[in-house]
């Protein structure tokens, strides 16, 4: 069984989704206006000059500290009720349409991000993939932040669980796909037998040339509410050279085949 894996943030939606709820989280108290500030900074920056290992380091541990108290089902709650206002509006319609494609051909889809299963997993319920692997943070007695890290979904790490869920699944990593702007994702994009450079940045930009990877350009936020009922057709990338008549399912089937594969994969399970 094939399966595609998005990474989420300038992949699937086109801001980091962390700041994207710093609004959402000051009106429920947790947060002041000058976070907010940093954070939109923190956006900026990571928007125009992408994240490197030690940027993500700070986010995390930034992250653990900010949120250590924080009840967990309350950060639930606000993520689930600012989630069509907040991130809905910034889900890309080129990516919308790669996982519908994927979806119509049988694959399994899902989100991969480094940012807290608590945002993750309501988006990945809200555009109806299979699953999602996000960081997790440890939770204590009474349902609070403890300040620690279970599982850091980054760089490596996102390439183990990969593979663990292929392990336990039955997936076929040769033939499935993975989409990431970064080239801290490299391992992850490495793990699959279809790798594709979403908005890379510049040293993911210059990897892919170098082993032929497929370059895609990302640029039409949309709401899911302004598509159409029936699912759209995929990218321009996607359809060139098919014909008018072929389904869906058959354009990603003549995509995939016409992808060169990535080189071995190089993440074990831990």
């Amino acid at each position: 069984m094939r399966a595609a894996f998005f990474d989420l943030d300038k992949t699937v939606i086109a801001k980091a989704s962390i700041a994207a709820f710093g609004r959402p989280f000051y009106r429920g108290g947790l947060i002041n206006r000058r976070l907010i500030v940093r954070a939109v900074v923190s956006q900026i920056i990571y928007l125009h000059l992408g994240a490197s290992e030690a940027k993500l380091d700070r986010m995390r541990e930034s992250m653990l500290t900010l949120t250590t108290g924080w009840d967990q089902a309350q950060i639930r709650d606000i993520v689930r009720e600012a989630l069509e206002e907040t991130v809905e509006p910034i889900i890309y319609a080129e990516a919308l349409d790669l996982i519908e494609a994927h979806r119509a051909a049988g694959h399994k889809v899902y989100l991969v991000s480094a940012s807290p299963e608590e945002i993750v997993e309501p988006l990945a319920e809200h555009l109806g993939v299979d699953g999602c692997i996000a960081t997790r943070t440890v939770v204590d007695a009474d349902g609070r932040y403890s300040g620690e890290m279970d599982f850091y979904a980054y760089g490596p790490y996102k390439a183990e669980a990969i593979t663990a869920l292929a392990e336990e699944l039955g997936l076929d990593l040769t033939e499935s796909s993975a989409y990431s702007d970064s080239y801290t994702d490299l391992p992850m994009l490495e793990v699959v037998g279809h790798p594709v450079a979403v908005n890379p940045d510049r040293v993911l930009a210059k990897t892919a040339k170098e082993r032929g990877w497929e370059i895609m350009q990302f640029s039409k936020p949309i709401r899911l509410r302004d598509r159409m009922s029936v699912p759209s057709l995929p990218t321009t990338a996607m359809v060139a050279g098919a014909t008018a008549a072929a389904t869906v399912g058959a354009l990603v089937a003549w995509r995939l085949a016409r992808r060169p594969s990535a080189p071995a994969a190089l993440a074990t399970r831990r």
